[in-house]
């Protein structure tokens, strides 16, 4: 968009504004890559990341990367539900037939004195 000086000099381009909270604005980090430092690494662990990462391939960065996504991206462990485990642990030694009982009639509560 070009606009006229006013001082006659010739043509000026104008520059366009925006808004402060516009969505381009500097504080906006959507889509933009984070780092982050980690400090006080044991050298045992350090160096079991070095080894995955050369048998995978992988730079240690990029190891650690696959390590944090694989990690992340879990389904979340439910809570374990007690007759679950119980039928779990029961189940490769089969089954128990039991034979249920007759049902009786109920019984009339007793009458209590006033």
């Amino acid at each position: 968009m070009w606009d006229r000086r006013t001082s006659g000099l010739g043509w000026t381009r104008k520059t366009q504004t925006r808004p402060i909270n516009d969505r381009d604005d500097g504080n906006a980090i959507i889509g933009y890559m984070t780092s982050i430092t980690i400090r006080r690494l044991d050298d045992s662990l350090k160096t079991r990341l070095r080894v995955r990462a050369a048998r995978h391939g992988r730079s240690m960065e990029e190891e650690a990367r696959q390590i944090l996504k694989a990690g992340l991206t879990e389904e979340p462990m439910r809570k374990p539900n007690l007759a679950e485990s119980i039928r779990r642990r029961v189940a490769p030694i089969g089954g128990v037939e039991l034979a249920l009982p007759p049902r009786e009639r109920v019984r009339r509560p007793p009458k209590l004195a006033q």
